[in-house]
């Protein structure tokens, strides 16, 4: 901790230092330049775009404009409703004030962000993830940057994005191409190869999806709004100065800068899931750095540079967890419909079921922990039939194609029948047996007596209503061989962090506002509490208080 004693001396001088370069410190950074504020962005990696930029892109945000021209009706008091029954009280970091915040000025950042060229598309029927609850939309709330021709940045940025993708797609294009020779499949991907890849290139085109488009944007907007940027220039401490942050301490060609921020610093330099010390400290066990799909720069730096000068934190145990595989090379990787689709149960080291496999996969990770502790689950075991290898991706893995190194790197156990698969894995094989055949009589009658999958619009956004009938969740595990896979309790990043206000101030351990510090995105403590009401609320609330802080640190009105 710094604090002076007088008149600080710097080596340079912002009016807004924005820390971090996720989806949250590009709206906060664009927000306070356009308020008429030198800003400087500063982040730590050689790329740009954090876990924001490796992600789906999409942002949760209600009653937006996009829903509004779609003819999406979205009554307010049934948003709040909403948030309220599945958020609970889970103290102030989702406080009343910081819900309506949220509600107010996320559709306001959205056309904010539109009239100054972002372009965004509804991902309509992408369902809320509790569509069965009051409040929850079928048709859903997210919203995502579309396809972005990465051809309008300036030369020298189009290559600093993290997470570029050899196929530009969108949210709404990962459920189709999860079932490729499904007949909405090919013609998704032929269009994609088609007229994005191949129709691109031969027009002069570069296009991405997902979180790089909305990223893309963000950036071409920030260097328009004269935003200065600094690449592999992490925060080393911030600056007080008689109670007040004033600047930040940057390390910049491995030489430490005293960097004077006049009207404030905004922290939005993600979360600690890739900090194994803060891991084994904060989260419950067993908890591994290899099993996060979050960004290499996902340290924690915002998070302890804030606490070190007396910031209250809230939610540190959590994370935005999800069932994740470890592919052949050893890379985390986060499942979303392979879970979900039909042929397919979870079971712990018994062969007992013990979730809904296709709930939102931030139940399915707190599941996984809270039931580990009644038996072993971590791992868990996700048994598919020869159905689903042959019908779906598994993760990038194209289906009816299981390469050697699958089996080999232990990725995949394959067994001609249940009770050698299980022996192969350690189950033991009669209760897999009996589990798998109680599972196999839902499959008959389409209702999960167990854990209801497959009841509403989530559940079966990722399934296959041609292949199992009548619930489109469940299909039968009767085709053999069978397979195994090892399933983690692993994470997009982490949930705690400093503690703000509806401002997007950060907050003592005293209570009271630290002058000049803000903080969003997965530096601050979500909004969202232990739950995920929807795809895009992680991107949505960063980018939501952001905006909010840069317009506030300029002086600008919200």
């Amino acid at each position: 901790m710094k604090q002076g004693e007088g008149k600080q001396e710097f080596d340079c001088s912002v009016d807004v230092l924005v820390v971090g370069s996720g989806s949250g410190g590009f709206a906060a950074a664009i927000a306070a330049a356009d308020g008429g504020s030198n800003t400087l962005l500063i982040e730590s990696t050689e790329l740009l775009g954090g876990c924001s930029s490796m992600s789906g892109g999409g942002l949760w945000i209600p009653n937006n404009s996009l829903m509004q021209e779609a003819g999406v009706a979205d009554p307010p008091d049934e948003v709040r409703a909403y948030l309220d029954e599945i958020i609970g009280d889970v103290g102030p970091a989702s406080s009343g004030e910081r819900r309506a915040a949220f509600l107010v000025e996320g559709p306001k950042m959205v056309d904010y962000l539109r009239n100054l060229g972002v372009k965004f598309n509804y991902a309509k029927g992408y369902p809320d993830y509790y569509p069965q609850k009051f409040g929850g939309l079928a048709e859903g709330r997210c919203i995502d940057g579309g396809i972005y021709n990465l051809n309008e940045l300036p030369k020298e940025w189009r290559k600093k994005l993290r997470g570029l993708l050899p196929m530009a797609i969108t949210t709404k294009d990962a459920s189709v191409i999860a079932k490729p020779f499904s007949k909405a499949g090919m013609g998704t991907l032929g269009a994609i190869i088609g007229k994005r890849m191949i129709g691109g290139k031969l027009t002069g085109k570069n296009y991405a999806g997902l979180g790089v488009a909305l990223v893309g944007q963000l950036l071409k907007v920030a260097l328009q709004k004269g935003v200065d940027i600094w690449l592999e220039s992490p925060l080393a401490e911030l600056i007080l100065e008689d109670g007040r942050v004033v600047g930040a301490i940057v390390i910049k060609e491995g030489k430490p800068l005293r960097v004077e921020a006049k009207k404030g610093v905004i922290m939005a330099a993600g979360g600690f899931a890739q900090n194994n010390e803060m891991r084994q400290k904060y989260h419950p066990k067993p908890i591994c750095t290899d099993w996060t799909s979050a960004n290499p720069g996902d340290l924690g730096g915002g998070i302890t540079a804030g606490m070190s000068i007396g910031s209250e934190t809230a939610l540190m145990d959590d994370a935005w967890w999800g069932p994740t595989l470890i592919n052949p090379n050893g890379e985390a990787q986060f499942m979303i419909w392979e879970r979900s689709n039909p042929f397919s149960i979870m079971v712990d080291a018994k062969g007992n079921r013990f979730m809904n496999e296709s709930a939102s996969y931030v139940d399915c990770g707190h599941w996984m922990y809270e039931h580990n502790e009644k038996a072993p689950c971590i791992p868990a075991y996700m048994i598919i039939d020869s159905n689903h290898r042959k019908k779906y991706m598994l993760g990038m893995m194209m289906p009816g194609s299981t390469p050697k190194s699958a089996f080999t790197s232990g990725f995949i156990t394959k067994g001609s029948t249940i009770e050698e698969l299980a022996q192969a894995v350690g189950i033991d094989a009669e209760n897999l047996k009996a589990t798998i055949e109680r599972f196999n009589g839902f499959c008959s009658t389409g209702v999960d007596e167990d854990f209801e999958r497959g009841s509403n619009a989530y559940d079966r956004y990722y399934s296959d209503a041609k292949e199992a009938k009548p619930n489109p969740n469940l299909g039968a595990i009767a085709a053999p061989p069978f397979y195994a896979l090892k399933v983690w309790p692993g994470d997009l990043s982490t949930k705690g962090g400093l503690l703000t206000d509806e401002f997007a101030r950060v907050i003592s351990t005293s209570g009271e506002v630290i002058e000049g510090l803000y903080a969003a995105g997965n530096n601050s403590a979500s909004i969202m509490g232990r739950t995920y009401p929807g795809a895009g609320a992680t991107i949505g609330p960063a980018m939501t208080f952001g905006y909010i802080a840069g317009k506030h640190a300029a002086g600008a009105a919200l």
